[in-house]
């Protein structure tokens, strides 16, 4: 998506949020001052349990959407901002890495393996009320779970691997009120601001913002490290808090299909590709192509 793309979008989607009063989250602010008198910073990343990309997708025959009722595992976009957040912490030399996630059946496979990498704790939104929840729906979540941490720094993919919408960072950003960076390619922490490279199609541009922030990291910017055998056996007793859409205080209106407005009708099998037209040359191959792409209106 170009810049341009991007920007008319993010027009399109603040209008849309503005309608949202009620849902709106507003966090308590943490001044620049405070966190450049400490070296302790506190990082929440954002992560996608997903469908291992493996194994064959299926629908689920009532909801018409991806089924998830097997073990889910963390979507490798966000293992990126995890290992940025990790880095950021150690640069800092004191501070906590927590993640953020929303998933249904209480899964917490792809949770255990981000926080075998290193983060600290976790917090789970699961609740059957969010089955069919859209982009806005899910940042309304995520924005309130977030808000609970009140964190000095948020991390999120730019996109999940089994949603492409790419809206969803931008959408809680802006439920939480705060500034928001997007395509980063490396971030630094200066006192109370966040320096960013934000990668564009023609190399990056240096971007700097107050701190609380949100920045989306691009895929591939970093190599996420594997978890040690040590880091396994540590995150089966780290914490991971479960909780549902009414601890978080959102009605179950606002999410889910009654939350999105929308239904699918119905999904069908796309055609089978039919087999196209062999031509063998017996000196005529060029008139009958040349009449084949008059027929198409291509000549």
């Amino acid at each position: 998506m170009t810049d341009e793309a991007t920007e008319f979008t993010m027009k399109r989607m603040r209008k849309k949020l503005k309608t949202i009063g009620n849902y709106l989250v507003r966090p308590n602010r943490h001044s620049s001052r405070a966190l450049a008198d400490s070296s302790a910073m506190k990082v929440v990343v954002c992560v996608k349990q997903i469908p291992d990309p493996a194994d064959p997708g299926a629908l689920d025959p009532e909801s018409k959407t991806l089924k998830r009722d097997a073990k889910l595992i963390l979507d490798e976009s966000d293992s990126y901002g995890v290992e940025m957040a990790l880095q950021l912490v150690d640069t800092a030399g004191e501070g906590s890495v927590h993640l953020v996630s929303m998933a249904p059946n209480n899964e917490v496979g792809g949770l255990r393996t981000a926080l075998a990498m290193g983060a600290e704790s976790a917090t789970l939104v699961s609740d059957d009320a969010l089955k069919g929840t859209d982009a806005l729906g899910t940042a309304k979540v995520l924005a309130a779970a977030i808000q609970r941490s009140e964190p000095d720094l948020v991390l999120t993919a730019t996109e999940s691997s089994d949603g492409y919408t790419g809206t969803v960072p931008e959408m809680v950003a802006e439920l939480l009120s705060l500034p928001s960076v997007t395509f980063a390619k490396s971030i630094a922490i200066d006192g109370g601001n966040a320096k960013v490279q934000r990668q564009t199609e023609a190399g990056y541009d240096d971007v700097e913002c107050p701190l609380p922030a949100l920045v989306s990291v691009t895929a591939g910017v970093v190599e996420p490290r594997y978890p040690s055998f040590k880091g396994i056996m540590a995150a089966k007793s780290k914490p991971v808090d479960e909780v549902t859409i009414g601890d978080l205080g959102i009605d179950a209106g606002s999410v889910g299909w009654a939350g999105g407005g929308q239904e699918i009708v119905s999904v069908e099998n796309a055609p089978a590709r039919e087999a196209g037209e062999v031509i063998e040359d017996e000196g005529d191959a060029h008139e009958r192509i040349v009449s084949f792409l008059e027929e198409l209106k291509v000549l």
